[in-house]
C-alpha cells in the first residue's frame, strides 16, 4: 500500500527465520528493537524458552500473545540480537512441543466474584461447575504486561473462556481473579479492567521487597486453590488488609514508594527542597530488564539532556539527577555542591547571583540554587557531582509515574543525599556547546518540532491516505504527561478492533480507534493492544520529551531507514 506517492505507513523492514510454524517475521521497531511476529501463543512460548541467555546488548525481552520484542541498548546492538532471534527459532522448530516444566506457584481463591453468574449463563454450567473448570487445571506464565505484577496465565477451560465485558469496569479491587476468552489472571493492583471476575485472592503478586518482585514470572505454572477464608503462608504469601496498603496510581500495584526522608537539620552532603514548581522527580537511567513482568524501564524522559548534565559534573553513566518540569526549583545544599542544568533552559541563580546552562557551577555550603519559567522547552535537568542517593526501588531511583515506582515526587521540606564525589581528577569543564536547546525550533521548522518516524510493524491495519494524514499540523494536548505526548489533530484512518497485545517501545506512534497519534515517551506501559504505526528516530525521541502543551508538531514519514 502506497499514500500520495510516499511509503506506506507501517511498512515494516522485515526478514524470515526457520521458526515454530516454519518461518517467522522479525521487524525493526525503531532504531534499537525487533519485533518478532509468530502465529500463535504456543509458537510464542516456545520461541521464548529456546532463546537462552540474551547477548551483550539486549536489555529487555518482552513476549506477548503473538510476538517477542527484543529491546537493545543501542542500534549498534541490534545484528546480534537479530542473529540471536533467527538461531532460538531454527532451535524452536528442530525440537518440536515440550513439557513445560517450570516453578508451580500454587494461588489461593475465594470464588466470590461478581461474574460467576454471568459466566455460567454464557457457558451453560452452572457455578460450581464453572469453578472447579477454572481450579481444576494447571496454568502456564505466558507473557506479563499491563501493570508490575499482572501475568497472563494461558490454559483456560474453552467451555468456560467467556470474552471480556463489553464495557470496562472503571475500578477492578486489587487481588481480583478474572478470565478473559483463553486467558486468565489476576489484578496485582486495582485498576480499570474489562475482565470477567471470578474470585479474589490476598496473593501478593507484586512487591519491590521480593527478589524476584513478580510472584509469577513468564514460565512459570500455576495452580489456583479454592478456599473459603485468607489462609497464612504458602507459595501465594499473603499481603496485609486492603486497609493496611498503600494506595497506588490507577492501573498499578498497591505499593508504598520509597518517599525521601525528611531529616532536620539536613545532613552533610545533602539538598534540601525548598520549591519544586509544577513537578520535580528524581531520575536516572531506569530499570531495564523487567518488562517481562510488567515494569518498564522509565528513567529520564529527555535522555540525552540528562546524560549531558551529569558529564559536565563528572558522574558516571547513570547517576540520579532531578527533572524539573516547567522550572520553579529551589534547593538549598548542605555541605555545598558541584551542580549543571541542562535541558529546558532556564533563568537560574545561585543565591541571586545569575548562573548559566550546561557548564559545571560551584553552591557553597549552606547555598541556594533557583531556576526560573523556561522560554522554551518542558523539561531541566540538574545533576549534583556525587548523584542523587534516595532510596532505590528494583535497582534504580527513577520515578515511574504510571507504575507509581521509586522516590516520590520532591515537596518542600524533603532533604535528598548527595552521594560522594566520583574519585579520581575531573577536569572542571568549560561551557558545553549546545546546537539546538532543547525544545526551541530548528532553522527552518515552522512547527514546534518536526519529528521523524520510522515505518512501524502494522501496515495492514492502516488505510489508504494514513501517510498523508499523518503528517498534519498537530498540537500537543494538555494530557500529555512522561507516559506519553498526546496530539490533536486530523484523524489517521485505520480498521476498528484491538490487535493483539504487544511489545512497546519508546517513542512508538500508536494510534488508537479515534485515530489521533499517541506518542509514547519514559513511562509508558510495556504491552499496548493498538497498533504502531511508527516509531520515531532515537534522537527526536528527547526532542518529543520537550513538547510543552500547546507546542506544534509534525510527523514525518522517513524516506530511509
Amino acid at each position: 500500500m502506497t499514500t500520495g506517492g510516499s511509503p506506506a505507513p507501517g511498512s515494516p523492514v522485515r526478514d524470515a527465520a526457520d521458526g515454530p510454524d516454519g518461518e517467522v517475521t522479525v521487524h525493526a521497531f525503531g532504531e534499537a528493537a525487533l519485533l518478532v511476529d509468530l502465529p500463535d501463543l504456543a509458537a510464542v512460548r516456545a520461541l521464548h524458552r529456546a532463546l537462552g541467555d540474551a547477548p551483550p546488548g539486549v536489555v529487555d525481552v518482552v513476549p506477548a500473545a503473538r510476538t517477542v520484542l527484543v529491546r537493545c541498548a543501542t542500534p549498534a546492538d541490534v545484528p546480534a540480537a537479530r542473529a540471536w532471534l533467527r538461531a532460538a527459532a531454527r532451535r524452536a522448530s528442530t525440537t518440536g512441543p515440550t513439557t513445560h516444566v517450570g516453578e508451580l506457584v500454587e494461588i489461593p481463591v475465594r470464588y466470590d466474584g461478581p461474574d460467576l453468574d454471568d459466566v455460567a449463563r454464557w457457558a451453560g454450567l452452572s457455578v460450581e461447575e464453572v469453578v472447579a473448570r477454572h481450579h481444576g487445571r494447571e496454568y502456564e506464565a505466558a507473557f506479563g504486561g499491563f501493570a508490575p505484577g499482572f501475568t497472563y496465565l494461558s490454559g483456560v477451560d474453552p467451555a468456560i473462556a467467556a470474552p471480556r465485558l463489553a464495557t470496562p469496569r472503571t475500578r477492578v479491587p486489587a487481588g481480583s481473579v478474572a478470565l478473559a476468552g483463553g486467558l486468565t489472571a489476576v489484578y496485582p493492583g486495582e485498576s480499570p479492567g474489562g475482565w470477567r471476575l471470578l474470585g479474589s485472592t490476598d496473593a501478593r503478586m507484586f512487591d519491590v521487597d521480593r527478589d524476584p518482585p513478580a510472584l509469577v514470572a513468564p514460565g512459570a505454572r500455576v495452580r489456583f486453590v479454592p478456599v473459603r477464608a485468607a489462609v497464612a503462608g504458602g507459595v501465594g504469601a499473603l499481603v496485609p488488609t486492603r486497609a493496611e496498603r498503600q494506595d497506588g496510581s490507577p492501573g498499578t500495584p498497591r505499593v508504598q514508594p520509597a518517599q525521601v526522608t525528611s531529616p532536620s537539620p539536613p545532613a552533610p552532603r545533602a539538598l534540601e527542597v525548598l520549591a519544586t514548581g509544577p513537578l520535580a522527580l528524581v531520575e536516572d537511567a531506569g530499570r531495564p530488564g523487567l518488562a517481562a513482568v510488567g515494569v518498564g524501564p522509565s528513567g529520564a524522559a529527555d535522555r540525552a539532556s540528562y546524560a549531558l548534565a551529569n558529564r559536565l559534573v563528572g558522574n558516571p553513566d547513570g547517576a540520579a539527577a532531578i527533572e524539573v518540569t516547567l522550572g520553579g526549583l529551589a534547593v538549598r545544599f548542605a555541605g555545598g555542591a558541584v551542580v549543571a542544568l541542562a535541558g529546558a533552559a532556564v533563568p537560574a541563580g545561585v543565591d541571586g547571583s545569575p548562573v548559566g546552562m550546561h557548564a559545571a557551577l560551584r553552591v557553597p555550603d549552606g547555598g541556594t540554587l533557583r531556576l526560573g519559567l523556561p522560554a522554551h522547552g518542558l523539561r531541566t535537568y540538574v545533576a549534583v557531582r556525587g548523584g542523587l542517593r534516595p532510596p532505590a526501588v528494583l535497582g534504580s531511583r527513577a520515578r515511574d509515574v504510571l507504575a507509581g515506582l521509586g522516590p516520590g515526587p520532591l515537596q518542600p521540606g524533603d532533604a535528598v543525599a548527595v552521594g560522594a564525589a566520583p574519585s579520581g581528577r575531573w577536569p572542571w569543564p568549560d561551557v558545553a556547546p549546545v546546537r539546538f536547546p532543547p525544545g526551541e525550533p530548528r532553522p527552518g521548522e515552522r512547527a514546534g518540532a518536526v519529528l521523524e518516524v520510522l515505518p512501524g510493524p502494522r501496515s495492514d491495519w492502516f488505510l489508504p491516505g494514513a501517510g498523508h494524514a499523518l503528517r498534519a499540523l498537530r498540537t500537543v494536548t494538555p494530557d500529555s504527561d512522561r507516559v506519553a505526548l498526546r496530539l490533536d489533530g486530523q484523524a489517521v484512518p485505520r480498521r476498528p478492533g484491538e490487535l493483539a497485545s504487544e511489545g512497546l517501545v519508546r517513542g512508538a506512534v500508536q494510534v488508537p480507534p479515534d485515530g489521533r497519534p499517541v506518542v509514547f515517551l519514559a513511562d509508558r506501559p510495556v504491552t499496548g493492544g493498538y497498533p504502531v504505526i511508527g516509531v520515531l528516530r532515537e534522537r527526536d525521541v528527547d526532542r518529543a520529551a520537550q513538547l510543552r502543551p500547546g507546542d506544534r508538531v509534525i510527523l514525518r514519514l522517513a524516506t530511509t531507514v
